[in-house]
């Protein structure tokens, strides 16, 4: 279940990241619109190795279908 805050929370910033743990990030709102997420680190650096390795990818087929 996702953890869904209102961005005043912030206010009490420690208890906004105590609710953050790998897999479980908080999602901020402001006017009852999403408006920002609390991650993990780790979640972080697994999602921009996974983005890194898809852009290569890419590149590698744009290289392969150009010649």
């Amino acid at each position: 279940m996702p953890i869904i805050m209102p961005v005043t929370e912030l206010r009490n910033y420690g208890a906004v990241l105590r609710e953050v743990a790998p897999g479980s990030p908080v999602f901020l709102t402001r006017n009852g619109r999403g408006c920002y997420a609390v991650v993990d680190i780790e979640d972080w650096e697994m999602r921009e190795a996974a983005r890194e390795l898809v852009s290569e990818l890419d590149r590698g087929r744009a290289s392969a279908a150009g010649g």
